[in-house]
C-alpha cells in the first residue's frame, strides 16, 4: 500500500521539483541581469562652472574596445595627475568630483576624470562591481602614459564602487603608486543582499536564499566572479601606504567595511574616520580638511612641492 502510494505521489512530487527549479533559476537569471545593469545619470556639473580649462578625451579600456570619455584638466606637463573613479550609477562629476579636482588642480595636479562603462556618455557595458571596471582604470592609465605621463607620477582616488575599483585595479598595476579610497567594501558577498534589495522588488531578507544561484548566474551569464571582488584581500598585495577616508554614518556601505580594507594595507596606511557622515560625503562636510588630506597624500607620494 506505502508502495503504491509513492508510486501516485511520484510525478506530482517530480513535477514540483522541476517547477521550483525553474522559479529558483528564473529569479537567480532576473536577479543577476539587475545587479550588472547600469543605471546612467546626467552630469550635475562641468569644469567649466569652475573657470577651468579642460578637454574632452576619449579612449578604450584595457583588453576590450568599450570607448571610455572624460575631462583631463592640466596644469603643466610635467605635473603629476589624479585619475578619479567614481561610483556606482554616477559620473565623473558625481561624488563631488569637479569641486575636488578644482582644489588639486589649485595645488598644481593634472586630473583626468571620467565615466566607467555603462556610465555617464562612456560605452556600454555590465556593472560588475570593480571586476571589469579596473580595466577602465588601467584603460585610464595607459591613456595617460600614452600622452607622456610619467608612470610613477600617476595617482588614483576612487569614491564608493570606484574606490573598491581602485584597489583591484592598483594591487594589479605596479606602475600606480599612489591611492586615495573613499568608502571602499571590504568584500562583494557582505553587500549583496542589500545591493539587490535596491535595485529590485526582492525583500532583503529573501536575497540569501537566492545567493548560490544569483553568483553562479553572474558568473554563467556575464562572466562575474562576484568572489573575487576582494578588495581586502587584493589591497594587501599594494607595497605602499594609502590613504583611506570613511564616513562614521555611512549608510550605504558601513564604516566597518573601509576599517578591515585599511587594516590588511600596508602598515603605514592612514585612515581617517569622519563623524557624523555618510556614503561619500566627507568632501561635502569637512571640504578643507578633506583637501588638505588629499594634497598632502599626494605629494608625498608624488614629489609636488
Amino acid at each position: 500500500m506505502l508502495v503504491q502510494r509513492l508510486r501516485r505521489w511520484r510525478i506530482p512530487l517530480a513535477a514540483a521539483v522541476v517547477v521550483m527549479s525553474l522559479l529558483y533559476g528564473g529569479v537567480s537569471v532576473f536577479l543577476a541581469n539587475s545587479v550588472t545593469k547600469a543605471d546612467r545619470d546626467p552630469f550635475d556639473e562641468t569644469p567649466t562652472e569652475y573657470g577651468l580649462s579642460f578637454e574632452d578625451v576619449e579612449f578604450t579600456t584595457r583588453h576590450s574596445d568599450i570607448t571610455l570619455k572624460g575631462w583631463l584638466i592640466p596644469t603643466t606637463e610635467d605635473a603629476p595627475t589624479i585619475i578619479f573613479v567614481h561610483g556606482l550609477g554616477s559620473t565623473r562629476a558625481g561624488d563631488n568630483a569637479v569641486g575636488l579636482a578644482t582644489r588639486l588642480w589649485a595645488a598644481g595636479f593634472n586630473t583626468l576624470l571620467f565615466d566607467l562603462r555603462g556610465h555617464g556618455t562612456s560605452g556600454d557595458g555590465k556593472v560588475s562591481g570593480g571586476y571589469f571596471e579596473q580595466y577602465d582604470l588601467k584603460g585610464a592609465y595607459d591613456f595617460l602614459v600614452g600622452r607622456g605621463a610619467p608612470s610613477e607620477r600617476i595617482g588614483v582616488i576612487g569614491f564608493s564602487m570606484g574606490a573598491a575599483t581602485s584597489v583591484l585595479g592598483v594591487s594589479s598595476e605596479s606602475g600606480i603608486r599612489a591611492l586615495v579610497v573613499d568608502s571602499p567594501f571590504a568584500n562583494a558577498s557582505d553587500l549583496i543582499a542589500q545591493e539587490v534589495a535596491r535595485k529590485t522588488p526582492v525583500p532583503k531578507w529573501l536575497v540569501p536564499l537566492f545567493g548560490p544561484g544569483t553568483r553562479f548566474a553572474t558568473d554563467v551569464l556575464h562572466g562575474i566572479k562576484l568572489g573575487d571582488l576582494d578588495p581586502e584581500s587584493a589591497v594587501a598585495v599594494i607595497d605602499y601606504p594609502i590613504l583611506l577616508i570613511h564616513g562614521m554614518e555611512d549608510t550605504r556601505i558601513p564604516v566597518e567595511q573601509g576599517i578591515r580594507v585599511h587594516a590588511a594595507s600596508h602598515q603605514n596606511s592612514s585612515l581617517w574616520l569622519v563623524p557624523g557622515t555618510d556614503h561619500v560625503d566627507a568632501f561635502l562636510n569637512f571640504p578643507d580638511e578633506y583637501t588638505e588630506r588629499v594634497i598632502a597624500y599626494f605629494r608625498g607620494r608624488l614629489g609636488v612641492q
